[in-house]
């Protein structure tokens, strides 16, 4: 683990996804930005905490009132070279899911690695 500003390359993006993929916009407007911004050539790492990590659950459809899922979007992240995806621990225990059973390969990490991201990273946004 790395918690050195120095390694940290100029430009990287933390996005982080704090709601789940119905009831709100923010997940939808967070994987949005993701995706601009690796369009123009930031390094982008998403990072799913509390609600957001309910995004990853596989077979999901759109919400309630015909809110558009999030599943095609998520599945775009790699024609977008979006490929670090993590999630929080104590979320995924929470909702008794399991890392291998969500929709993306992502890494599960602990509190004290949450607590170095935001300095690895020269750009944070929370959605």
């Amino acid at each position: 683990m790395v918690n050195d500003k120095a390694q940290c390359i100029e430009g990287d993006l933390l996005v982080i996804l704090r709601h789940g993929p119905h009831g709100s916009s923010w997940l939808r407007e967070g994987l949005d930005a993701a995706l601009v911004a690796a369009a123009f050539g930031r390094r982008v790492t998403l990072l799913f905490m509390g609600e957001g990590v309910t995004a990853l659950v596989p077979g999901q459809n759109s919400g309630p009132l015909g809110q558009k899922g999030t599943a095609p979007t998520l599945e775009m992240l790699e024609m977008y070279d979006i490929n670090t995806l993590l999630v929080e621990a104590a979320a995924l225990a929470r909702f008794g899911l399991r890392g291998d059973g969500l929709m993306l390969p992502a890494r599960a990490v602990g509190s004290l690695e949450l607590s170095m991201l935001a300095s690895r990273h020269a750009l944070v946004l929370t959605f």
